[in-house]
């Protein structure tokens, strides 16, 4: 008989703590920042009750500064049903993806007016606002079987939703969140449903193709509803009861997945999304323990229900990689008979050539999972670790608890879709460049072991023949920029957060510089890894943000974006430049930028003298 796997339960969150009462009563204790601990905890499976308690306890630490570790957003909600009872689970959902986050509910059924009143108070002091509209209010299906009343009413829809979006990113000036509309369960015709003109399935379906469309326009963003819906069943989702009773968007069953898709977007826009996928081998990638069963007795392949279900794992891997997740292993085996099965077992779809990171040896989990944290140069919280056994996983959450670590059943025919419906690699976006990113963490891993064999810092770099392009931004760029200033913590001066927007308000903007750097080498292209902003204050030209990527640390990049800025800077006659250094709980890595560089301390401000600044000259070639 088959396992029972059922989505509302979220049952790839880990089981709760024992005492999951005391463990949320210890989150407040000391005065230290608890982002971590708040986000591990919100990744349990916690009762409503406790859940409860958390989201208070959240929003208590997030009041007292002690949440730095996740990030903080305030979120609107604009609709035509009640949101209040949700706004527990929000919180804990949105914890879970990193994200401290503050709800702020619009009045009921009044999105039109609120969007197109500038003065209206709901604007102020946002940072997204999501509007989502219930089916039954709508009117939609009111006239089966007129297809001229079908198109006028979705038109009057699509076009007041136009309107509410537009409304609220001209007066609120932050990203919208548009979601797709649940269809009603009840059929009218039965299957005759998704043919008759004028049906209410008909309707939405057509008014949804309209929001997809503005969910991914400009800075706009798309929350499929619908999808998660169809993921319950429509009957579970929708609750006539809470409907009729307090105009509840989702049933109490599948609030806590509505939940979560909602705080894996927030995490998605904050830059939050997993980057890194570590694979187990033995009875997860394939059945058995290839170490005792030898490559030939290992399960996999078409034929075997266990063979497809481990081929599934594998398949599911490669898709994650080909949108730009990277891929690692982190086994207890003999390196050797471990990448065995990756070279010479015919029915692998996963080759080494996939695997940026490669750990099989006998040290313990949390130990590899570090070592590729660090090969990669990306944090423990970027990392989502896949394994099927349950020792291994505890072990895991409990030394390293900023790793993802799914929950898996006994059936591995469900591990794949455990893995893709927990929701850690969440895009808010897609570009050429997130598709192209694995292969660059793969080569960045190539870099990394050349470096541990050179000795010669300049001559390594030297050998990397490194090659820029340093360009304002452009309509090209313009998405990419984007991402970079949403996602970039660590090497990230100010962290200012500037919306797609706004960041295209500034090329045509004369007292603002901006550039955007790419860099390529020997091993590959590493697509755009710096961004800077700069702003032209007379004789000085101050750099309002300044971030770049992880991945090209100890490059010398940062010398030849100084170069570009200070040559930029002297050609409109300025005579300093002017940085900012504002902490974070994860900027630390840049406290020392600006002495590092040059720059004097002026106040909390760091300056550099023009005129008695010298050119760095890295080895980097520079294009135009």
């Amino acid at each position: 008989m088959s396992e029972t796997w059922d989505v509302v339960d979220l049952p790839w969150l880990a089981p709760p703590p024992e005492d999951a009462r005391a463990a949320v009563a210890a989150l407040l204790d000391g005065d230290d920042d608890r982002g971590i601990a708040a986000r591990a905890l919100a990744s349990t499976r916690l009762p409503r009750l406790r859940e409860r308690e958390l989201a208070r306890a959240i929003r208590e630490l997030r009041s007292a500064g002690r949440l730095e570790r996740l990030s903080p957003v305030r979120l609107g909600i604009l609709g035509n049903a009640t949101w209040d009872t949700l706004v527990p689970t929000l919180v804990v959902a949105a914890a879970r993806h990193g994200v401290a986050l503050d709800v702020k509910l619009g009045p009921y059924d009044q999105a039109a007016q609120v969007a197109a009143d500038p003065a209206h108070p709901f604007h102020d002091d946002l940072d997204a606002v999501l509007v989502a509209l219930h089916p039954a209010p709508l009117g939609l299906g009111s006239e089966p079987g007129d297809a001229a009343a079908e198109d006028e009413g979705v038109t009057f829809l699509a076009s007041l939703a136009t309107r509410v979006v537009d409304g609220v990113r001209a007066h609120a000036g932050v990203p919208v969140l548009v979601a797709t509309v649940p269809p009603p369960p009840e059929p009218l015709f039965g299957s005759l449903d998704a043919a008759v003109s004028g049906s209410a399935r008909r309707a939405v379906d057509a008014l949804n193709r309209h929001l997809v469309t503005l969910g991914t326009t400009g800075d706009a963003v798309l929350l499929d509803l619908a999808r998660a819906a169809a993921e319950a069943g429509l009957h579970r989702w929708h609750d006539p009861v809470d409907w009729a009773w307090a105009k509840v968007p989702v049933s109490r069953t599948c609030a806590p997945l509505l939940s979560d898709h909602l705080g894996r977007l927030l995490g998605a826009l904050r830059g939050k999304s997993r980057r890194c996928l570590v694979l187990d081998l033995d009875n997860t990638v394939w059945g058995g323990v290839i170490g005792d069963d030898g490559l030939d007795g290992i399960v996999l392949g078409n034929g075997s229900p266990a063979g497809e279900a481990h081929l599934s794992v594998q398949r599911a891997a490669l898709r994650l990689r080909e949108r730009g997740v990277v891929l690692a292993v982190a086994s207890k085996n003999t390196d050797a008979v471990a990448r065995a099965a990756f070279r010479e077992h015919p029915d692998m779809l996963l080759r080494e050539e996939h695997v940026a990171v490669f750990q099989a040896n006998w040290q313990p989990k949390p130990q590899n999972l570090e070592a590729i944290a660090a090969t990669l140069n990306l944090g423990l919280e970027s990392l989502v670790f896949l394994d099927d056994n349950p020792a291994e996983r505890a072990a895991v959450r409990e030394s390293l608890p900023e790793v993802a670590v799914p929950e898996l059943p006994d059936e591995p025919a469900l591990f794949a879709r455990t893995l893709l419906a927990g929701g850690w690699f969440e895009a808010a976006r897609f570009t050429g460049a997130d598709r192209d990113r694995a292969r660059q963490y793969t080569e960045n891993a190539q870099r990394a072991e050349l470096r541990a064999t050179t000795h010669d810092q300049e001559g390594f770099l030297r050998s990397l023949r490194m090659v820029a392009s340093l360009r304002p931004f452009d309509a090209v760029g313009l998405p990419r920029v984007a991402q970079l200033v949403a996602k970039s913590n660590q090497f990230n001066l100010t962290t200012r957060r500037w919306s797609e927007a706004e960041l295209a308000a500034m090329v045509d903007d004369p007292a603002v510089d901006t550039l955007q750097v790419r860099l390529s080498d020997r091993f590959g292209d590493n697509g755009m890894i710096s961004v800077v902003i700069v702003r032209r204050e007379g004789a000085e030209h101050r750099i309002d943000t300044w971030l770049m990527s992880c991945r090209v640390l100890e490059r010398r990049v940062e010398e030849l974006v100084l170069d570009h800025l200070v040559e930029r800077a002297r050609a409109a006659g300025a005579e300093r430049l002017v940085g900012e250094y504002l902490p974070t709980a994860r900027n630390g890595l840049v406290a020392e930028h600006y002495p590092r560089l040059g720059f004097a301390p002026d106040g909390e401000r760091w300056v550099l003298s023009l005129a008695d600044y010298e050119p760095r000259t890295p080895p980097i070639e520079v294009t135009p």
